[in-house]
């Protein structure tokens, strides 16, 4: 079935309402289909904390030792203040570009263009090591169904590994390409799993910690893992934040889906921060469980253990659950990345077709499929670079997919930065109006703008080092910044090449403070 070109053109606003008189014109995406607890899940979803908790937590303790759950709190607070500003202009422009639409009415093309490559290529990063988890549990799941230590080793074949890997992203492909209607009893039914199987994990742990069974190994709670200025260097806090910022990413996926949800200009915001709490709420009581049943030290069970680092529950899951029970949470992480590959197409798919309805690339992604209501083209295109990114990655180095994970949080405060700052010039003449207008649309979005951007500073500074990341260096050069500044370059090369092709755009001419958004009709 063809899909509808969808790109602006003068016409196709709402007849008595042209641009610069408050008009909408439509994308042609499904209006109405979430409502909020939708929304909020579409939200933890993406974010996936199961396997953010398994990937980052052994990470995290190795940089900040038992003053992880103070960095989670830490990286909380950048993005709950961003997720004010999120809110802010999702009431004034509820358009499904986010950060790049908002930055281009705020601050022009330029900077908008590459906030939204900031977003996609953050996105296609993360959809590639989600897959890369997935396939790896889904062996260790069926090496455990099977007991068979044959089946689970199948995941350390690299033909079989990529190719697994390949299918899980062409399914959850195909899913997104359908529709986020398409597995919504689904996606309820995953995050709950994972909600339920973390507050097993943490009651059992605690439970051990106080036990004796690990008396070589527990810690008792203490308030000054709530400590940020207890962790030992600045450096060491700024990498520790860096990774609690991945940990939270995603959760403006509920943005990015603001034309398919019902009241697209208070639902999503109000999903977004619904999200946020939960997330936190489940990151802190599972680090501080498996701090106080494990530790933080580099040997055994311990968190920063660097063999075990990199999935925490695959180490613990058995010790701490027991057999029958643990593999609930090899099935809750491989639940997290299937569901969280899935809703992690919405932002970058919705991104990529804002990006194209307003002549900033090429048209042929605006095209929306007529019966599904989605960015078929996007999508699909989505899914192809993700396989491409991933296997191309593997078989260069395991080393250098491991840089791209780190190098991540680079993108991530680069466009949460720049959005953060659209916010407060964007609302600048209303900031004087009331209290409300200054806190929340000039202090907080300002506040969590400057955080983020001094850590990426920070962060840009400590790539340079080698030994950040994996360890592996181009030229003297650590491979975490050539991958990070070399990825932001490349979007520096393709917007040059977009300029040339769409120069309106790039000339201020069809996306302006004035333009109204477009939003799904009734």
């Amino acid at each position: 079935m063809s899909e509808l070109d969808t790109r602006p053109r003068a016409m196709d606003a709402v007849p008595g309402s042209g641009p610069g008189e408050g008009g909408v014109r439509e994308k042609g995406l499904g209006g109405n289909s979430v409502g909020l607890l939708g929304s909020a899940v579409l939200g933890i979803s993406t974010v996936a904390p199961v396997y953010c908790l398994t990937s980052t937590l052994g990470s995290t303790a190795g940089e900040v030792g038992l003053q992880m759950p103070a960095v989670f709190l830490a990286g909380f607070l950048p993005m709950l203040l961003v997720a004010f500003a999120y809110r802010e202009l999702n009431k004034a422009v509820p358009d499904c570009g986010t950060s790049f639409t908002w930055t281009v009415k705020a601050f022009g093309p330029r900077l908008g263009w590459m906030c939204g490559w900031g977003l996609v290529i953050a996105t296609i990063i993360v959809l590639s090591n989600l897959a890369g988890v997935a396939t790896s549990y889904f062996w260790l799941l069926a090496g455990e169904v099977t007991g068979s230590d044959s089946v689970a080793a199948l995941d350390d074949s690299k033909p079989v590994h990529i190719a697994t890997c390949l299918l899980l992203i062409a399914v959850a492909t195909a899913i997104s390409y359908r529709g986020m209607t398409a597995t919504k009893g689904l996606q309820y039914t995953l995050v709950a799993l994972q909600l339920v199987v973390l507050a097993v994990f943490v009651v059992m742990a605690v439970q051990k910690a106080g036990s004796g069974e690990f008396a070589t190994t527990s810690t008792d709670f203490s308030w000054s893992w709530l400590n940020p200025f207890a962790v030992r260097s600045f450096a060491a806090f700024t990498a520790g934040l860096s990774l609690s910022i991945f940990m939270f990413w995603g959760w403006d996926t509920c943005l990015t889906a603001n034309e398919e949800t019902t009241g697209s200009e208070r639902t999503p915001g109000r999903a977004a921060l619904i999200a946020m709490v939960v997330l936190v709420g489940s990151y802190l009581a599972t680090g501080i469980a498996a701090q106080m049943v494990v530790g933080s030290g580099s040997s055994g069970l311990g968190l920063a253990n660097p063999d075990t680092s990199d999935n925490v529950f695959a180490a613990l899951a058995g010790p701490v659950m027991g057999p029958g029970l643990g593999i609930l949470l090899f099935l809750a992480v491989l639940a997290s990345a299937a569901a969280s590959l899935q809703t992690t197409f919405i932002p970058v798919a919705r991104t990529v077709l804002a990006m194209a309805s307003y002549e900033a690339l090429p048209a042929s992604y605006a095209r929306v499929h007529p019966r599904f209501r989605t960015p078929g083209r996007a999508t699909v295109v989505a899914g192809v670079a993700t396989g491409v990114f991933y296997t191309v990655m593997t078989l260069v180095s395991e080393h250098v997919l491991v840089d791209t994970i780190y190098a991540l949080g680079l993108m991530i405060c680069f466009y949460y930065a720049l959005t953060a700052f659209a916010c407060v010039w964007y609302f600048r003449e209303e900031l004087t109006r009331s209290a409300r207008d200054l806190v929340f649309k000039g202090l907080f979005p300002a506040l969590g703008g400057i955080l983020l951007a001094a850590v990426f500073g920070k962060t840009l500074y400590d790539m340079w080092d080698p030994a950040y990341g994996s360890g592996s260096s181009v030229l003297g050069v650590g491979s975490v910044f050539v991958i990070g500044v070399g990825l932001l370059l490349l979007g520096v090369v393709l917007m040059e090449v977009m300029r040339r092709r769409s120069p309106s755009f790039f000339r201020g001419e069809v996306l302006t403070k004035e333009t109204p958004a477009f939003v799904v009709a009734d």
